[in-house]
């Protein structure tokens, strides 16, 4: 294979200026230095060449024990030189958008980085989404070629329509489809080394679609240069070591480890059900690994610290832990923190697939300071800016802001959209140029993404989050936020988890509060509690005008991390 056009040059800077995002009618300024996140992973390989990369659960032995099998560093980089070639053989190449559907393996790794590596791009849809709207932006993302399990393969039968697109196919099973190489053929022996493709800084690297959880799904286009920065910032921040081990228990997240030189040890779970892990299982990977870094959503470590609290279960080897996703009570963090050491951490990093990580704060703090505020209504804090990452808030508006103006900002500790820019904040959506219009504001050659989230700032440059901007209720007497509003309610001792909606249209809103109580009150009597948190909601100014509860068996959250609550199907049902 001739790869004479291919260099070796590679830019490690982290903190690099966004450049190369236009708006319509804007000249494109494009960024011409090299980078390829796939020299990271070829770095980790030449430092650390027989630690483990990726540990996956095989199988068990007789005695019922997890068998693992294992990709050191050296192999990981081999294998996707491997499949790199062959893949480039069958038709993928440089800019090829190709839609990545394998579970967390040793195969999703080499794939992964073998697709880096071509510079073809790889299209990736969270499946728990639905079989419907994840067909849906796999049409959105007109790929041009498909890489998937057996049972993925079978989208294609269904729904021809919506792969008209695809020229290559790729069978990762045993299962044979007409017209699909497999595996084992794709994979080129012996094995020749792969340079990576010289891609420049600002070109794709890969389609990342949200889950559409706060509204439609997006394809987020994810560069390089911004894939790097992510890398450099997380490492930085997080102080990640030679030494560490990861249980990522998200597989996005773990494409972060062979580029960290991190041990993945990929859990034995269902990654799109985390509330519904088997937290022994958890438990015993992280004692059987000595796993010193995990990354969990809010519903992953409230299951696990409750068995922790029941058992008295401890993790000494755990250095930190990071959770995402939703945001997190502080009543979760104190439970999972003490099967933890003093000397370690929970870490709640704030971002979107736009923008990650933007802010961070750990659980040190929180529960010594900034708990008694959350609980009072303040909203929760999600810290301050990650290294250089710039972070606003502006007053509140459903319109696009086509030009910044610091004019947009408010004061501290007045409530507003908080606003972020820096070399982690992406600049496109794949195709979709109006969604852009109304999520990016131009600031001279760079650009902020506005989040759709409601904060406000304090003294210290900390970032207090106050909810979604499109949850919001708004009343003839003014907006209701629905953090701070469900904090007060939450407080109640037969509370799970409350959510504020509205009925109506704006400015005319009823707010209404929708309680799910805790599972383990067998007998409860809904008038008394009823009557409990309407009085609660008397005495604080914020909810004094919420005079309506209903309860619900089971909130809708969304599909990625069990978290997230739908208030507009919750909107709905109260409505009716």
């Amino acid at each position: 294979m001739d790869t004479s056009d291919r260099v070796d040059g590679f830019s490690k800077e982290a903190d690099i200026e966004n450049e190369g995002y236009a708006a319509p009618d804007t000249a494109v300024q494009e960024d011409r230095r090299t980078i390829n996140i796939a020299y990271r992973l070829k770095e980790s390989a030449a430092k650390y060449p027989n630690k483990r990369a990726v540990v996956y659960p095989a199988g068990w032995d007789d005695s019922n024990r997890v068998a693992y099998t294992h990709l050191t560093f050296s192999q990981l980089d081999k294998e996707s030189d491997c499949l790199a070639h062959g893949l480039e053989r069958v038709g993928i190449k440089r800019g090829t958008r190709t839609i990545l559907m394998v579970p967390p393996s040793l195969d999703f790794f080499a794939l992964t980085y073998a697709l880096f590596k071509i510079g073809a791009v790889p299209v990736v849809v969270d499946p728990g989404m639905g079989v419907k709207r994840m067909i849906q932006c796999l049409k959105e993302g007109k790929p041009e070629a498909f890489i998937g399990i057996s049972k993925a393969h079978m989208l294609r039968w269904r729904y021809p329509a919506f792969f008209r697109t695809v020229k290559t196919w790729v069978n990762v099973g045993r299962r044979w489809f007409p017209g699909a190489y497999t595996l084992k053929q794709v994979h080129q022996r012996p094995w020749v080394p792969y340079p990576p493709a010289p891609t420049f800084a600002d070109e794709t690297a890969a389609i990342l679609f949200t889950t559409g959880a706060t509204g439609p799904a997006k394809g987020v286009v994810y560069t390089h240069e911004i894939f790097d920065a992510q890398v450099a910032h997380i490492e930085n921040y997080f102080g990640i070591g030679p030494d560490e081990i990861d249980l990522p228990t998200f597989p996005l997240f773990s494409l972060f480890d062979p580029a960290l030189a991190m041990t993945a040890v990929i859990p034995d779970m269902d990654p799109t059900r985390p509330a519904e892990v088997d937290p022994e299982k958890i438990v015993d990977i992280i004692e059987d690994h000595g796993v010193t870094n995990m990354f969990g959503s809010p519903a992953l470590l409230n299951r696990v610290g409750d068995h922790g609290r029941a058992t008295g279960v401890t993790l000494p080897s755990m250095r930190r832990v990071i959770t995402a996703g939703a945001p997190v009570s502080p009543a979760i963090i104190e439970k999972f923190s003490e099967m933890i050491s003093e000397a370690s951490e929970i870490h709640t990093p704030y971002g979107a697939t736009e923008a990650m990580p933007v802010l961070c704060i750990g659980s040190g703090e929180i529960l010594s300071t900034t708990r008694k505020f959350s609980e009072q209504g303040y909203g929760i804090c999600v810290g301050r800016p990650v290294g250089d990452i710039t972070v606003g808030v502006i007053r509140i508006t459903d319109n696009p802001i086509e030009h910044w103006s610091d004019e947009l900002l408010v004061g501290k500790g007045e409530i507003g959209e908080i606003v972020v820019k820096g070399d982690v904040v992406t600049r496109h959506y794949f195709e979709r140029p109006q969604v852009e219009l109304a999520a990016k504001i131009q600031d001279g050659d760079e650009f902020w993404h506005r989040m759709g989230d409601v904060g406000w700032q304090d003294n210290k440059d900390r970032v207090w989050f106050c909810g979604r901007k499109n949850h919001r209720v708004i009343t003839e007497n003014g907006p209701l936020f629905t953090i701070p509003c469900e904090a007060i309610f939450n407080q109640h001792p037969s509370v799970f988890r409350s959510a504020l909606v509205g009925v109506g249209r704006p400015p005319h809103q009823k707010p209404v509060i929708c309680i799910e109580v805790n599972k383990s009150e067998k007998r409860i009597h809904k008038d008394t509690l009823k009557h409990e948190l309407l009085n609660m909601a008397a005495k604080h100014p914020m909810t004094q005008e919420i005079k309506t509860v209903l309860f619900h068996d089971g909130f809708p959250v969304d599909i990625r991390h069990n978290s997230k609550i739908f208030r507009e199907q919750l909107a709905e049902w109260a409505g009716n």
